[in-house]
């Protein structure tokens, strides 16, 4: 369940109390004339099942309350109430299957921020990859995945094509070419530092390494994978369900295939470069073809679920 938390100036209380009466998942509905301050105005409070999350904010955007006043939104984990679960049996759909659309934009939108954290975060997570190629080690590659942020922007650029937010879809691309350039480019130079340090060698790119080799080694199965591990990532986003996005962070060749490619430049290897460059291409355009269609099947079923 969702908490709406509405300031409005008092000539618009009435339309935002109307709209959230009419929504059938809404609930505890609470109005304070004049309690807001900076923005003034009325406080008005209510429960909102996440089946109509996105029906009461589309209402309430539509009338500009965001632009006059406020609106925040809180997860309410438990909730104690007989009146608050016929809401939830009066809305259409399940929550689990639920899409707040302002949610996902927030929650993406602040992915594709070009911090130092993630920067580094990107780099340490493709080092850590570049030493697991090197030492033909999948538990370091594992472990790259989960440490890798790139789903975040790569999953606000499926947001931005589907709600088709321009702003949304320059941040993510320009996140994700600085992300991966960075960490490439840290990449090489760190191989560069232990190989004088004599911990790593040219050898041990070019021996057989049956652990890892599928890194620079795309195939069919790369796109499969790449895709299902999309379907399933958007569904972890916007059920808000963490435990299955760490699966799909294991299950996607990205910053291995770049940590491949940092790898193979710094060795001067161009066939395993343009390989893990395949493989990473493939991989990208597998994920954000799954996350758009998802979205737009899971756009479509609500707008179904509205009309029945």
């Amino acid at each position: 369940m969702l908490h709406l938390r509405v300031i409005s100036p008092p000539d618009r209380t009435d339309e935002v109390v109307r709209i959230i009466e009419a929504a059938p998942g809404a609930t505890n509905l609470v109005v304070l004339p004049g309690a807001a301050r900076q923005p003034d105005g009325d406080l008005v409070l209510c429960d909102v099942v996440r089946e109509a999350g996105s029906q009461v904010l589309a209402a309430l955007r539509k009338e500009r309350i965001h632009e006059v006043g406020s609106i925040a939104i809180d997860h309410v984990d438990v909730a104690l109430s007989h009146v608050a679960a016929a809401a939830a049996d009066a809305a259409p759909g399940l929550a689990s299957d639920a899409v707040v659309w302002d949610e996902i934009e927030q929650k993406t939108g602040d992915e594709t921020e070009l911090s130092g954290t993630y920067l580094l975060m990107f780099a340490i997570a493709t080092i850590i990859a570049g030493i697991g190629v090197l030492l033909d080690q999948p538990i370091l590659i594992v472990g790259a995945m989960v440490v890798g942020p790139e789903f975040g922007p790569l999953a606000a650029l499926c947001v931005g094509i589907v709600r088709w937010r321009p702003t949304f879809m320059r941040r993510a691309s320009i996140a994700l070419v600085v992300g991966f350039a960075t960490a490439v480019v840290a990449t090489i130079g760190t191989t560069y530092l232990l190989d004088l340090a004599g911990l790593v060698d040219k050898s041990m790119l070019l021996r057989d390494r049956p652990l890892t080799d599928f890194i620079w080694r795309p195939d069919a199965l790369s796109w499969v994978v790449g895709f299902l591990a999309g379907i399933a990532g958007m569904l972890s986003l916007t059920s808000s369900k963490a435990g299955p996005l760490i699966g799909v962070l294991i299950s996607v060749t990205t910053v291995p295939a770049a940590a491949n490619i940092a790898v193979a430049l710094a060795y001067k290897t161009p066939d395993e470069a343009l390989g893990s460059a395949v493989q990473l291409l493939l991989n990208l355009a597998a994920i954000v073809t799954a996350g758009v269609l998802t979205l737009l099947a899971q756009r479509w079923f609500w707008s179904w679920k509205a009309k029945a």
